[in-house]
């Protein structure tokens, strides 16, 4: 991962619907005040609106982490959802397009993958799914990054 600084700036639940609605809004604004242009903020809060989805529906709820980063002048965002729901048993089927276990378009988590600068996932079988994404701002170097 990239080497950062950062402190958890914000740390909400996720148990109900509304908690979705706070997630995104949390997310927008800690987008614009680091300076991401409206494009970044969108791909962001949209891959972020996933992933709490996710959360909540298929890992009986938890908690976003949001943290703001570092990396010389570049400034990013790191958000980690997590949950400790059933798990995922084959993650690298549940990245690809087409898989869902919820019937939906199967563009989830591949989706958001494709939406931010760094995904990682770590999902154990009974023990629950921690996701974490960063973007970071225009101009600031850019590393995909991808671990499980």
């Amino acid at each position: 991962m990239t080497d950062t600084s950062g402190s958890v700036t914000a740390s909400l639940p996720i148990r109900t619907d509304m908690d979705l609605a706070w997630v995104r809004q949390h997310v927008r604004q800690a987008a614009a005040g680091l300076g991401f242009g409206l494009v970044d903020q969108t791909k962001l809060v949209t891959a972020a609106s996933e992933l709490a989805r996710n959360t909540l529906v298929h890992g009986g709820g938890g908690q976003v982490e949001s943290t703001v980063l570092g990396a010389g002048a570049a400034r990013g965002l790191r958000l980690t959802f997590s949950d400790e729901g059933p798990g995922i048993p084959d993650v690298e089927r549940a990245l690809g397009d087409g898989y869902t276990s919820g019937g939906g378009l199967g563009l989830g988590l591949g989706g958001a993958r494709r939406l931010v600068h760094e995904f990682s996932i770590d999902s154990r079988p009974g023990e629950g799914t921690a996701v974490t994404v960063v973007c970071w701002t225009a101009g600031a170097p850019r590393q995909r990054e991808e671990s499980r």
